[in-house]
């Protein structure tokens, strides 16, 4: 079977070279045979597992890290061929990318989901080709018969963590009603898993305290300008901002300068206080500093469970419905551990 799709895909790859020859040349006449590329020769190689990996963006540093550790994982001396795709944060660019997997027959398809919805037709599609589907870092919604396996965090764990964190160090104030915790959330982009799990975690500790109110939940995309812009207009709306959590470190650094800049402070003894989420250098740095008052880890290393779920699937094994990686919560406290070994 596998060697049947390498043909396959050679022969793609062939006439596709060809054609552009005969377009850049004028004709049959002036044509010349096409040349045995590496990736060709790679494609006829059928002891490779061929996977197609959809990214849904590069909008941050964990990004980055995500799909380096894929690839590195995925990698040809570790058996694979990976053919990689980047959506640039649309849906459509990761559709028509899965489109290309199938009609490419590849063994295996891995991708990032942008939003929950939409996946329906295509992931469809892939099953009837037989291509098992693995989701990364972010869940679907609908039928799980239309993926095989999901690696990736607990985004709703996560926003457990968050609240529990604050609701600890909380538990020796005394609010009233009169006196409550007033909290802006700064969201990933809305329907997005982790938009949806660490928001309902976190509300689910939340809603065990009358003295908290939620002011808004706004979207920053997880972006550095969109993080300020939104974080900019929530202060003018509001004067009184007990905590901002923030839902990516990016958005952090943008709330950060926004903060800044309307002469304000975070930290224990700052105006507010920050709760973040993903833990990359910059941002453990800042809660060493004291600056940001809370991270929750989300993951980014999860290239080397993948190619050992693939492995199990190659050598025909049960796999588990969903794989969670194992994640920490940062404070000033304990950030020092962790810091000096932080690569990203």
């Amino acid at each position: 079977m596998k060697n049947e799709k390498r043909l396959v895909m050679a022969l793609i790859v062939l006439i596709v070279m060809f054609l552009a020859l005969l377009s850049a040349r004028g004709g049959f006449e002036n044509a010349t045979p096409p040349q045995t590329t590496e990736d060709e020769s790679v494609l006829e190689d059928e002891d490779l597992i061929v996977v197609g990996f959809s990214q849904l963006g590069s909008e941050s540093v964990w990004r980055a890290t995500h799909t380096e550790s894929i690839q590195n994982a995925l990698s040809k001396e570790n058996g694979f061929f990976l053919q990689y795709s980047n959506a640039r944060q649309k849906q459509e660019n990761q559709i028509k990318a899965i489109r290309g997997f199938i009609s490419q027959r590849v063994d295996y398809i891995v991708f990032a989901p942008f939003m929950e919805e939409g996946w329906e037709t295509v992931l469809m599609e892939a099953k009837d080709a037989g291509i098992p589907v693995i989701l990364v870092d972010r869940k679907i919604a609908g039928s799980e018969d239309l993926y095989t396996t999901f690696i990736g965090s607990d985004m709703e764990a996560e926003g457990r963590k968050a609240g529990e964190w604050l609701e600890a160090d909380q538990e020796h104030i005394d609010r009233g009603e009169d006196d409550p915790l007033n909290i802006v959330m700064l969201t990933g982009p809305f329907g997005s898993t982790s938009q949806l799990g660490r928001s309902r975690g976190f509300l689910e500790v939340a809603q065990r305290h009358a003295d908290w109110r939620i002011l808004a939940q706004e979207s920053g995309d997880f972006t550095v300008v969109k993080g300020k812009e939104t974080m900019a207009k929530l202060l003018r709306q509001y004067d009184d901002i007990d905590v901002v959590v923030s839902q990516n470190d990016e958005m952090t650094f943008g709330a950060m300068e926004a903060i800044s800049e309307a002469g304000l402070t975070t930290g224990k003894y700052g105006d507010m206080k920050l709760i973040s989420f993903d833990g990359v250098k910059d941002a453990l740095e800042l809660v060493q500093y004291g600056k940001i008052s809370c991270e929750v880890e989300c993951n980014p290393q999860q290239g080397e469970l993948v190619a050992e779920v693939i492995r199990k699937m190659e050598a025909g094994e049960k796999v588990e419905k969903e794989y969670f990686v194992d994640e920490l919560v940062f404070t000033q406290a304990n950030v020092g551990a962790y810091l000096k070994d932080r690569t990203y």
